[in-house]
């Protein structure tokens, strides 16, 4: 099979990683790709949004199947594009790939089968929504509709925060089109899961569950990012638990996809709070996550290839999935100053030295000029360390950290601290899947 894995960042350089391990891959492309990526797949100078270029290219060189990465193509609607063009793809179309794109959308759709989520309303007027918060409780939490790039979501500690973020949004437009309306929602509180299904349209396969670290420093503090971090799996996550995550919260959106003739093929990412009443969707996500991808994939014994294919042909539920039982631990190493302003081209020393049998390093944002490795993003490197239990997986995944030079480098020393703090160290959550 030769596949193209479409993406440039750390999430699809672990796909690449994994999907290089079967058997049946015999030839890898990445479209743009990046330098960790291109020591096991043939980088293609195409940007995302080049979508012609692409199916041209896949065409040519008769690709057998795309795996799309990033969530901005498939709300786009590349994937509807590509089945034009009668290629094989895999992830939602645009209108399943709403279930993103727009929080009003999947806040509509779970209100209607009732899965558990937090209250809401939505906006369009500036003046109506700035009415509401008035009346609110506190903290309440305030959101673009659209894809913001991970920014587009502030919880509002004061009713002058909230104020500021719906006049950002909604009158200043700060997100062009992905603030043409917000959702005001109650603020819920707990632990916050990740946890990610494989869906052919009617089956659901859900991965090991994880947890990202959104904030930039230490202790939660800092702005939000993309995400500085993430571990797998999540001691505070059961068995019961997982079962019910799947009958209450996948299988319903699922079916009610398919119901709005829109059915679902791809990843689905549900963002969860862990509250006292249970665990309430956060978000849906359209596509693997990052960092989550890089914390999950290392522990999946299973071929993603054959996992992929079973989603294609709709018969995931006949294939089996199989994890390592030991843990996983992702750090990711930014450039100063992410999320705000940051320089690129800052060399980059130690990545060999940082990894072994146990320690990967998965590029995000970096270039490759002549022997020369530079950061060229935000999030530069993630480290991932394996071990028989969370604290041997992060004291692997911080040694190797430290292994690795850049000015600027910048990263949080407190991944996974919740979960330790919860439980034992251990693989609780592995033995009971």
């Amino acid at each position: 099979m030769r596949i193209l894995v479409v993406g440039t960042g750390g999430r699809e350089h672990a796909l690449v990683w994994k999907l290089a391990q079967s058997p049946r891959v015999k030839k890898l492309f990445a479209a743009p790709g990046n330098p960790g990526i291109a020591q096991q797949a043939e980088c293609l100078p195409i940007a995302l949004e080049k979508t012609v270029e692409l199916a041209d290219f896949a065409v040519s060189s008769k690709v057998d199947l795309i795996v799309v990465g990033p969530e901005s193509p498939l709300v786009a609607g590349v994937v509807d594009y590509f089945k034009e063009r009668k290629i094989p793809v895999f992830g939602p179309t645009k209108a399943a790939a709403r279930l993103e794109g727009s929080k009003a959308f999947a806040k509509a759709l779970m209100k209607r089968v009732g899965v558990p989520t937090a209250e809401y309303r939505i906006f369009q007027k500036p003046e109506e929504a700035l009415a509401h918060i008035e009346k609110s409780p506190l903290p309440i939490v305030v959101k673009a509709d659209g894809l913001a790039g991970g920014k587009g979501s502030v919880v509002a500690q004061t009713q002058e925060e909230a104020a500021q973020a719906v006049v950002r949004i909604l009158r200043d437009r700060v997100f062009a089109e992905a603030g043409s309306q917000v959702v005001i929602e109650d603020y819920l509180e707990g632990e916050e899961v990740s946890i990610l299904g494989l869906v052919d349209g009617t089956h659901v396969t859900l991965l090991e569950p994880s947890q990202d670290h959104k904030r930039a420093l230490d202790g939660d503090q800092g702005p939000n990012t993309g995400g500085m971090g993430a571990y797998s799996p999540v001691p505070m996550v059961d068995r019961p638990l997982i079962e019910q995550v799947r009958k209450g919260i996948f299988e319903p959106v699922v079916q009610a996809m398919a119901q709005e003739g829109c059915p679902f093929l791809g990843v689905l990412y549900a963002g969860l709070m862990l509250t006292s009443r249970g665990p309430k969707v956060l978000e849906f996500n359209v596509r693997f996550g990052d960092p989550e991808t890089q914390a999950i994939l290392p522990r999946l014994k299973s071929d993603l290839f054959e996992l992929i294919l079973a989603a294609m042909e709709g018969r995931l539920d006949q294939v089996p999935i199989a994890w390592d039982s030991r843990a996983a631990a992702c750090v990711v190493l930014a450039s100063q100053g992410y999320p705000g302003r940051y320089d690129i081209g800052r060399a980059v020393t130690g990545v060999e030295r940082a990894e072994d049998s146990d320690t990967l390093v998965f590029h995000a944002g970096t270039k490759l000029e002549g022997d020369r490795l530079l950061t060229w993003g935000g999030r530069v490197l993630n480290v991932v360390g394996l071990g028989a239990t969370l604290e041997s997986a992060l004291e692997k995944a911080y040694r190797a950290a430290d292994k690795i030079q850049f000015e600027g480098k910048q990263f949080r020393r407190d991944i996974g601290a919740r979960a330790l703090r919860k439980t034992e160290p251990g693989t609780k959550a592995a033995k009971l899947l």
